[in-house]
């Protein structure tokens, strides 16, 4: 098993060679915008999980899905050319959640901002039910 440095330092160059390759050499119209958001690598090196993401609907995210795993073969190709290490780690495309997960936080917060703003507008009417200082004070005469 590798140290666990190495093995992030062999994600991070794997991360820069396929998005390299996908970048300038992969030719294909399927291909959509597609960013390569992160590679986790096994401690072994055996085996390297891809993250992506692609900009577009979901008809672009499935072609983009297609060519990606027609070319992963060329891709791997050219990530063990790069590495320059006895075996080349297996790749495993996956497209990654960030998008969806951060609609879901901006959904979140644009209620929390409708919630303030009607709290605020129902505390602009309110009045107190009682005194506007409901703690008792001593008497200055005594």
């Amino acid at each position: 098993m590798a140290d666990p440095a190495r093995a992030r330092k062999i994600a991070e160059r794997t991360k820069t060679l396929v998005a390299d390759f996908v970048e300038r050499r992969v030719k294909d119209e399927r291909l959509g915008f597609v960013t390569i958001t992160d590679v986790r690598v096994t401690g072994d090196l055996q085996h390297a999980s891809v993250f992506y993401t692609v900009f577009g609907s979901d008809e672009e995210r499935a072609n983009t899905a297609a060519a990606l795993e027609d070319w992963r073969g060329r891709i791997r190709s050219h990530v063990g050319k790069g590495l320059g290490i006895r075996l080349t780690p297996s790749l495993e495309f996956i497209p990654d959640a960030i998008p969806e997960g951060a609609a879901h936080i901006e959904e979140a917060l644009k209620a929390a901002r409708e919630r303030d703003e009607e709290l605020a507008q129902s505390k602009a009417g309110a009045s107190y039910a009682g005194d506007a200082d409901p703690y008792k004070k001593a008497d200055d005469a005594e």
